[in-house]
């Protein structure tokens, strides 16, 4: 599967770092010494074999977990952990490996959970609907209606999720996300169980919404086809340690990396 990437995008200086960063459950060592970075505009990838600490890396990232040793810088502030409630001030936004929607809400409304952080009115202002509040829905409902349009979600506005496919449920797991404007969006698989026509579908959505919005995407994907495609950078890991780490062209020739995935020794 080829998807071409757009061509006035441009990437920029590094605005995330991770230096060193190891995380352990009791005994169990899920990351080791792990360091890269991330630059502004880019997609960059985290790829390994089931177990390799990839959804850990990106829960240290977005504060879900809290590393035992090691520093993240973003934005060049320098920090030993990043709450979940901070990551997303700071403008980081995630998906999940498993759909996490609310089932028995619209479309429409599950996006507009994504509009949270955004609402600065107080209760009051909102009972009564007056004032700020009622300009913060108005700007609210009008960005939502402009992700709908651009993940071509029209048809199912008013649907509740518990009656979408698979496929459309994670395109409107990607639009929640988009709905807080981030800088930065953690991608968790956001192409598993997909068919072919789904994960095409899905594809030039990221890569649409890293060109349109300048939006720097970090993604876990087990699909190489996809990684190699739409990836700048890839960085891999095996056992929770990093063994690889450059273009998706030097990924694919380095020998730790065909190690880990075909299992030869």
């Amino acid at each position: 599967m080829t998807v071409a990437q757009g061509a006035g995008r441009q990437i920029g200086d590094v605005i995330l770092k991770v230096d060193n960063i190891s995380l352990r459950f009791g005994g169990v060592k899920a990351l080791t010494d792990i360091s890269f970075d991330v630059r502004e505009h880019e997609i960059r990838a985290i790829i390994g074999p089931n177990g390799a600490g990839k959804s850990s890396m990106l829960n240290v990232i977005n504060g879900v977990y809290t590393p035992q040793e090691g520093t993240i810088t973003f934005h060049g502030e320098v920090r030993k952990d990043m709450d979940t409630h901070q990551a997303a001030e700071n403008g980081i936004a995630r998906t999940f490996q498993n759909i996490a929607l609310f089932t028995g809400m619209t479309v429409l409304d599950n996006i507009m959970t994504g509009r949270n952080l955004k609402i600065k009115s107080t209760f009051i202002e909102q009972a009564f609907w007056f004032g700020r509040a009622r300009r913060e829905e108005i700007e609210n409902r009008k960005k939502v209606e402009e992700i709908i349009d651009f993940l071509q979600l029209q048809s199912v506005r008013k649907t509740p999720v518990s009656r979408l496919p698979y496929g459309i449920k994670k395109r409107v797991e990607l639009a929640r996300a988009l709905a807080a404007e981030p800088t930065m969006l953690l991608l968790d698989e956001p192409m598993a169980g997909m068919n072919v026509e789904e994960k095409q579908d899905m594809c030039r959505f990221v890569l649409d919404t890293n060109d349109q919005f300048g939006t720097t995407i970090v993604l876990i994907e087990h699909d190489m086809g996809v990684v190699m495609d739409i990836s700048d950078r890839v960085v891999v890991l095996d056992y929770g340690k990093k063994i690889g780490d450059g273009t998706p062209d030097e990924v694919r020739s380095n020998p730790d990396v065909i190690k880990a995935y075909l299992g030869a020794h």
